[in-house]
């Protein structure tokens, strides 16, 4: 915008100079007089006040934005003032006659001008209020009819010039107005609060500033634009460094920033990822966590190492931040308040602990979902086999986070070889140990919330199983029969993946299906709903083409099912109609090769 790009004394002095025509044009009226004589008294208070704004403007830190909207309005009334009264300098009969003026017009100038000195008045007490910059109480005129606008412009002029209390109470306030209610939110940030909110945020001897500037920040970032112009606002190296070197309950809050920024903007996303802020959200969890597993003894040497490398990421993570412009690097220094911080997580309550590991869960959700780097980034930093500790020791939201996370992991797996092999060898103790979680929970847990994650984790992964691990495999027939139909579907779509000619092992796996008894179960979900029933079919049709001589699936009656199949549901999805007429050809062809 053209107003935006003026400075602030540009946009000053031009209300300042029509202030000087208008006493010009005073000296010079003949008629109305007297009321040409109070419009300059309120021109000229006018004038002193714009005067005292410029001062302001170049003491020092200056928040622009009301007086770049009141000035606006300032001029316009001005400019109707200096036009009424040089209407009433000395003309011609017939030039007085086509410009009326009336007493009526001085009167509503009057009320104009009155208006704005009121609107100057409220701006210069949130600029001094005795050098505090505290929050106004009263509203200008200019917001009669929406409050909300001079509320934040006061919020944010504190936290632009007031002192710390009365910062981290503008903070709370836009905290307070902005939630739950997007225009609030909308105002704020076009108002310009990011930027204050970003500069409190990195208040390191204050707790209650960083997080009160957290909950504001969070509470805005529900939007994708806001969370693009904390990133253009340089919002993510301040998160970041605000993580790795804060107390437990600032930290809390800044991690469910991390997830709902990350959450909302790919790009922020990747960002977060480039500033290594996986490190230190999983030294966060390892904290206090035991990193031992029995399971894993017959890799001790891998286990210590492991060992090893969590107490080097304790001793560097925690540690200052601090961000080297220009590089996506951070470096660690050792200060004086590195102990007081250990030592304050180690007397943390069990609760907080808790908080904060379901909040760093969340973020590095966040953080994995759809993205192959962040994936790698977690799995480089030992972050799999953390995450498998805690599935199996926690339970509720936290647990979910988890599952959620490695099943983002498993995700980016299946599409990226290279993260494939890196992360998920069968020989890696934490691959290992997250595939053993998984299982487990499939196993032994009832909830589709738990177990839909496990299972597509599973089956992203069935690639990297060799074929002598079957016992991954009878987890998921299993559930074929489970009463959720969701899971039944998700179980039946993994399975697809181990049967798919995409697999190099999908002849072993499909044998390894009916040998578990998978047929009879998928022939009732083709009774199921449209999506069930697709994905039945799906799997019914690798299972013949792969292993079309079991007697299980003769006996199944699976070949009429697929016959019914390829005049129905099939005639919609033209990939399936073609798989089906391949795998009913292989079917009759094994069965005449049985008859004869």
């Amino acid at each position: 915008m053209a107003s935006e790009e003026k400075r602030i004394e540009d946009v000053l002095s031009h209300p300042i100079m029509l202030a000087e025509l208008i006493r010009k044009a005073v000296d010079d009226a003949d008629w109305f007089k007297l009321e040409c004589s109070e419009a300059f008294k309120l021109v000229d208070r006018l004038s002193a006040m714009l005067r005292s704004a410029v001062r302001f403007a170049n003491a020092g830190p200056f928040y622009e934005r009301p007086i770049r909207r009141i000035a606006a309005d300032i001029t316009k009334n001005l400019g109707r003032a200096l036009t009424l009264v040089q209407k009433c300098r000395r003309r011609s009969i017939l030039r007085r006659v086509m410009t009326i003026v009336s007493a009526a017009d001085f009167r509503k100038l009057f009320s104009l001008l009155e208006a704005s000195i009121g609107d100057m008045t409220w701006l210069i007490s949130i600029y001094d209020n005795d050098g505090g910059g505290g929050i106004a109480i009263s509203l200008p005129p200019i917001a009669t009819n929406d409050p909300i606008l001079s509320w934040v412009w006061s919020f944010i002029a504190s936290l632009h010039l007031g002192q710390l209390n009365d910062r981290i109470e503008a903070a709370n306030e836009i905290y307070t107005v902005a939630k739950d209610n997007d225009r609030n939110k909308k105002i704020i940030v076009e108002e310009g609060g990011i930027s204050p909110l970003l500069k409190l945020l990195k208040e390191s001897g204050s707790p209650e500033a960083q997080i009160a500037a957290a909950n504001a920040l969070y509470v805005l970032s529900d939007d994708q634009d806001t969370v693009k112009l904390i990133g253009d606002e340089l919002g993510v190296p301040i998160v970041v460094s605000v993580l790795g070197n804060s107390p437990i309950r600032v930290q809390i809050i800044v991690a469910r920033l991390v997830a709902r920024m990350a959450g909302k903007h790919a790009a922020v996303q990747e960002d977060f990822g480039k500033e290594n802020v996986i490190r230190p959200l999983v030294t966060l969890l390892s904290f206090d966590t035991i990193v031992d597993d029995p399971r894993l003894q017959y890799a001790k040497k891998s286990i210590n190492s492991i060992v090893q490398i969590n107490k080097q990421l304790d001793r560097n993570s925690l540690t200052s931040f601090n961000y080297k412009p220009g590089s996506s690097l951070w470096f660690h220094t050792e200060g004086s308040s590195r102990g007081g911080l250990r030592k304050e997580r180690e007397n943390e309550t069990p609760e907080m602990k808790h908080k904060l590991k379901t909040s760093c869960t969340e973020a590095l959700w966040m953080l994995a979902r759809g993205s192959v780097s962040n994936g790698r980034r977690i799995t480089e930093t030992k972050g799999l086999l953390c995450l498998a500790n805690l599935i199996e020791g926690e339970n509720g939201e936290l647990q979910k986070n988890c599952l959620m996370t490695v099943m983002e992991i498993a995700a980016a797996a299946e599409s990226n070889a290279d993260l494939r092999r890196a992360a998920f060898k069968t020989n890696s103790p934490a691959a290992k140990a997250v595939v053993d979680q998984l299982l487990r929970v499939i196993k032994e847990y009832d909830s589709s919330v738990l177990q839909i994650p496990a299972i597509r984790s599973i089956g992203s992964l069935a690639r990297t199983f060799p074929a002598r691990q079957t016992h991954i495999i009878c987890p998921l027939v299993e559930q074929l029969s489970h009463r959720n139909q969701d899971v039944a579907m998700e179980a039946t779509i993994s399975l697809e993946k181990f049967a798919c000619p995409e697999n190099f092992l999908c002849v072993e796996h499909s044998k390894a299906i009916i040998e578990f008894n998978g047929i009879p179960p998928l022939m009732r979900l083709l009774r199921g709903n449209e999506w069930t029933q697709l994905h039945a079919l799906f799997l019914l049709s690798y299972l013949a083409l792969h292993a079309g001589h079991s007697e299980a699936l003769e006996q199944a009656r699976v070949l009429v099912a697929l016959e019914g199949a390829d005049r129905t549901a099939a005639a919609q999805n033209p990939e399936l109609r073609e798989l089906i007429s391949k795998a009913i050809y292989h079917l009759n062809m094994y069965r005449a090769g049985y008859t004869s």
